[in-house]
């Protein structure tokens, strides 16, 4: 590297951290959507009406295990921390270093495992910290937008970690998540929330205990 692109890369370098202390989190949100558009269902973190909506049918005394596929900035992170029993764990599992590396900073919680890695791998992700089932897992990957095959197969390790009674959160600006549930869930809730940027659907898919014979 010649001195001049050294030069350039350290400019670039404190621009970003001077943009992130200015912005804070949504400095971050926003230089992960520019590095990873695809793998980001928005430019703008999701609003608190569209949180509290999708986190309502949650029985959190039943809760141990919560799985978060692609955190972020811990919009959803921090809002489950709140409601999480003290003896339960969230996992969040994102692909971005750069989400992953921020929540390891600024969460200090002994409950919360950030992970990098894929959604597709949840069942080895949580086997890795002790656990053989998830009770709730919360995803606003943009189903429609992920790399071919990657949507079904998420919804596919979904469906097979969560225990009867537990649920997969979906929050998305298109109703085609929904299809991608369908292929597993035959009870799927749907919400909407116009207080969003984009207006959000919503949908929570049930497990039922047959489903779980159906997998064996």
């Amino acid at each position: 590297m010649t001195g001049s692109e050294l030069s350039f890369e350290r400019r670039s370098a404190r621009w970003k951290r001077g943009l992130q202390r200015v912005l804070g989190p949504w400095g971050v949100f926003f230089e992960g959507f520019l590095k990873h558009p695809v793998m980001v269902g928005s430019i703008i973190p999701s609003s608190r009406f569209t949180i509290a909506k999708m986190l309502a049918p949650v029985d959190w005394n039943e809760c141990r295990l919560f799985v978060e596929y692609g955190p972020g900035v811990g919009t959803f992170c921090r809002p489950v921390l709140e409601r999480l029993r003290r003896d339960a764990t969230l996992i969040v599992i994102d692909t971005n270093p750069l989400y992953i590396d921020y929540l390891r900073r600024t969460i200090g919680d002994s409950r919360f495992i950030p992970v990098l890695g894929s959604a597709a791998d949840v069942e080895e992700i949580i086997r890795a910290h002790g656990f053989d089932h998830a009770d709730y897992v919360l995803s606003g990957l943009p189903f429609s937008t992920l790399p071919e095959g990657v949507g079904p197969a998420i919804a596919a390790a979904t469906h097979r970690v969560l225990r009867p009674g537990g649920a997969f959160l979906v929050y998305q600006f298109n109703a085609k998540a929904r299809d991608f549930m369908a292929r597993h869930f035959t009870r799927i809730d749907q919400g909407y929330e116009p207080l969003n940027i984009l207006p959000c659907r919503l949908f929570w898919g049930w497990k039922e205990a047959d489903e779980t014979a159906a997998e064996a």
